[in-house]
């Protein structure tokens, strides 16, 4: 595999997907790769800078329904339904595309594509590119971009949008009706915000970058956007890039059950920590147990709830040794 970005499974199902930037998608048996991929829409897919294949889910209910957000050979947002022909075979003349979205520049794509509990598929999506919301979509309410939308799978609605105010939502994860959303920053500050789900959510871009004000010459209002419970600066372990994860909530390492992990693009870090009281505590960090895989693009939960890390190299499972 080339380039690996996320990993996704449905609970209690054997078999895991990769996906790969490049635009493939592999089966994962028993933690062996399988020689062939279960779905290969290179020749669709436009990889370069932070374009690519980026995102999988799987359809809650229908275990025939795969669902890919990738980027077209314009460069722009695509995100479309695809169906198993069998559990390690994937029609590609399937595809029903169910958005596509402009994309003024190559990068802030955003990625992630996960269902909510009442059936909706999330996409994340970045504010156009550039630098310094250029294109002015961070908090304009007339675009899907820079924000979450709502994609209803059966297509008895129109996409909407569900939050704005986002710059590059690389990874955001729901547990229990929460979610964790992890915005790249733009020269200072990485961020994580994590609050109930409900749509009108604004997570402050441009206005804020992290806890502090993006322009603070001109000042800002940060009332009634959502506040971030962990801010990693630039330069802290090499931090330039947050990269979200997941919450913990598997069975071989109990001591981390209700943690959220998540590291960065550049530092490869692994860190920590549990939401409660609307505050994160019980940070943590555990780069020196885990060590340094490299480039951290993504992670994932096999079927069991365990966790695997993406690099740009390869897959990487989370392991205590006991």
């Amino acid at each position: 595999m080339q380039f690996p970005v996320q990993m996704v499974a449905r609970p209690g199902e054997e078999t895991a997907y990769v996906i790969t930037k490049t635009g493939e998608v592999w089966a994962l048996v028993a933690g062996e790769v399988a020689s062939q991929p279960v779905l290969d829409i290179s020749d669709r897919v436009r990889s370069e800078n932070e374009r690519g294949l980026l995102s999988m889910a799987l359809h809650p209910a229908d275990t025939s329904r795969l669902y890919l957000h990738y980027s077209d050979g314009e460069g722009d947002t695509v995100v479309s339904e695809f169906t198993f022909v069998s559990p390690t075979e994937v029609d590609p003349e399937s595809e029903r595309v169910l958005l596509r979205a402009e994309q003024p520049a190559a990068n802030h794509n955003g990625g992630m594509l996960l269902f909510d509990s009442d059936g909706a598929l999330l996409l994340g999506l970045g504010d156009g590119g550039g630098s310094g919301d250029r294109y002015g979509n961070g908090q304009n309410p007339d675009t899907l971009l820079a924000g979450l939308v709502a994609i209803d799978v059966d297509g008895e609605s129109e996409p909407l949008s569900y939050a704005k105010g986002l710059r590059n939502p690389w990874r955001f994860w729901i547990d229990n009706d929460m979610i964790y959303v992890a915005d790249v920053g733009q020269n200072a500050y990485e961020e994580v915000s994590v609050v109930e789900l409900a749509p009108g959510l604004n997570f402050g871009w441009p206005i804020t970058e992290g806890l502090h004000c993006y322009r603070p010459s001109s000042g800002c209002d940060p009332s009634g956007q959502v506040v971030p419970v962990v801010e990693v600066e630039h330069g802290d372990a090499g931090t330039c890039s947050i990269t979200g994860g997941v919450v913990y909530r598997g069975g071989a390492i109990p001591e981390l059950d209700g943690h959220y992990l998540y590291s960065d693009y550049c530092g490869g870090w692994l860190r920590s920590f549990r939401f409660e009281s609307g505050a994160a505590v019980d940070e943590a960090d555990w780069t020196e147990q885990v060590g340094v895989p490299g480039n951290v693009t993504g992670f994932g939960v096999d079927g069991a709830g365990e966790v695997y890390v993406t690099t740009i190299e390869g897959l990487f499972a989370l392991v205590v040794e006991r």
